[in-house]
């Protein structure tokens, strides 16, 4: 039987695919042009499992495709790099051969046996015999050369081998070899090119590897479902691509969880309430895409404001991919570019685990979540059968914060501007963990607006969380909040607004908007600490 693969490139024979039939042949039909093709993206996005598929494409129309890797060369100098580059590329040519049925001719066989290739002039002048030694019909001289884990090479010959080959793309030879280059990384070009003032390989054609569609998706999972029977609720398809936006690790690890790992009964068709356990699951484990995640956000303090307030501010920040920080963030596959030019977290499950990463482990306050007076404890908020009293929950909240006054600008390594977002979440988390709840994250446009989707006994509560920008924008979110509600199938939904303003009102006030019940609080965080004098 398959499975969903997580580990490394997956393969027809043994994982589940998505055929991504319209990237291979878009990336086919450039190749066919002669594009020098570079692809760029976040690793685990299925970047090499696409280019292993293009080449199947590439030897069915008869080219010639060498696949090499440059993650072995990362700590080589310039010169081992270009001898064991050449022992490579030979050996692909016999493979090459060996997949299409043939043998090399004693010319070629001489030729690569006496040819050294020590640096980028000598490999461009290999590159021009070699294009007159292959088989002369059809597409068989069109070499394309596809490079995986292209930024691990030396810094010192990044430079010239992207020189030789834009050389060679614009030389006047009648039979360019390579015709067509793809090249495959996570640092882009310029990211790589240690010369600024000069860009050597200024004739790329970028290539876009989308996340998976819902469709893809669908496909994915019918796949299991073709083979052994079992079936996945139309709804949890769509939690699986809505929570991972179709980040193609994310969607095989939690397929990977529901079918592998939670003991369901293959007669069982795949639910909700499955689905909410493995979602929890993905969301405390530590696998590798979401260590790479926690690894890069933390290499640098300044991303947790960047990151911030893109949760944080409806206004958001707009996309600058000049911007150091904003490039290191796309890099990392943390951020992208929304359709209104404006930042975005990627998926509700990244930005869980952000908001969990930067929120501090203590905040020091949690003794005074409820007041001396009426000695209230979180199971108190969950009546007999089951239900949560949102709004005391949330009434307690306002009133802690109250309580707290100036000593929640304390709280530790936390940026006083989304404190207040810092503490509801940790106070919410406390309280699911206490009464056995599952909280969700629900981005609808990836920023400017966390909302937060507890599920207990098949009820939904809605907490909808965001910074004061003004009465237009707290207005404006309450709309926000009752169309979502409809798409939910909730009827009442609660809405949280921190103001930071020096003189800020405290409201609470619960109103009906196009039938629903919609309770609001604006808690003011920016409180002053009481003179010593």
């Amino acid at each position: 039987m398959k499975t969903f693969g997580t580990q490394g490139p997956v393969n027809p024979k043994e994982n589940y695919v998505v055929s991504r039939t319209e990237e291979i042949a878009d990336f086919v039909d450039r190749v066919k042009k002669g594009k020098y093709i570079v692809l760029f993206a976040p690793r685990q996005t299925g970047k090499t499992t696409l280019f292993r598929a293009a080449i199947d494409a590439l030897i069915a129309n008869a080219y010639f495709p060498i696949q090499l890797n440059f993650e072995l060369y990362v700590d080589c100098s310039a010169s081992d790099f270009y001898i064991s580059f050449y022992r490579r590329f030979c050996e692909e040519i016999e493979n090459v051969f060996e997949k299409y049925g043939a043998t090399p001719s004693e010319a070629l066989c001489q030729f690569l046996n006496n040819t050294e290739v020590t640096n980028q002039v000598t490999m461009m002048e290999f590159f021009k015999e070699l294009a007159h030694l292959l088989p002369h019909h059809s597409n068989s001289q069109k070499v394309v050369l596809i490079i995986d884990e292209f930024d691990a090479i030396p810094p010192d010959a990044v430079r010239g081998f992207l020189h030789s080959l834009r050389y060679i793309y614009l030389g006047q030879s009648e039979i360019r070899c390579p015709y067509s280059v793809g090249i495959v990384g996570v640092k882009n070009i310029t990211q790589l090119n240690y010369d600024r003032s000069i860009s050597p390989f200024n004739i790329q054609d970028e290539f876009h590897l989308p996340n998976f569609t819902f469709v893809q998706v669908q496909e994915l999972l019918e796949q299991y479902t073709e083979e052994v029977g079992q079936a996945f609720d139309t709804e949890v398809i769509i939690a699986i691509h809505k929570q991972t936006a179709g980040q193609p690790f994310l969607v095989n690890r939690c397929a990977q969880i529901l079918t592998e790992e939670m003991d369901i009964p293959k007669t069982e068709t795949i639910t909700m309430a499955h689905f909410s356990k493995a979602h929890t699951r993905l969301l405390e484990e530590g696998n590798t895409n979401i260590r790479h995640l926690l690894t890069n956000i933390r290499r640098d303090r300044r991303f947790e404001r960047v990151l911030m307030r893109i949760a944080s501010y409806e206004r958001g920040l707009r996309f600058n991919p000049d911007d150091e920080i904003m490039d290191e963030l796309t890099m990392y596959g943390v951020i992208a570019k929304g359709t209104d030019g404006m930042c975005e977290i990627v998926n509700p499950i990244y930005q869980h685990r952000i908001l969990q990463a930067f929120k501090p482990l203590f905040n020091g306050l949690e003794s005074e979540y409820f007041s001396e007076e009426n000695g209230d404890d979180f199971i108190d908020y969950l009546t007999p059968e089951g239900v949560i009293e949102m709004e005391a929950l949330l009434d307690n909240f306002q009133a802690f914060i109250a309580r707290a006054g100036f000593r929640i600008l304390q709280v530790p390594d936390t940026p006083q501007e989304y404190v207040g977002q810092h503490l509801l979440y940790a106070y919410l988390d406390h309280f699911i963990n206490i009464v056995g709840a599952n909280m969700f994250l629900e981005v609808q446009t990836g920023r400017g607006r966390i909302d937060l989707l507890i599920v207990h006994n098949q009820h939904k509560y809605i907490v909808e969380t965001k910074i004061w920008e003004g009465d237009r924008y707290y207005q404006a979110g309450k709309k926000q909040l009752a169309a979502y509600l409809k798409l939910e199938g909730a009827q009442e939904g609660y809405y949280v607004v921190f103001d930071h303003r020096n003189n800020p009102t405290p409201r609470a006030e619960t109103e009906t908007i196009d039938g629903l019940t919609i309770r609001s609080y604006v808690i003011p965080v920016v409180q002053e600490q009481p003179s010593s004098v």
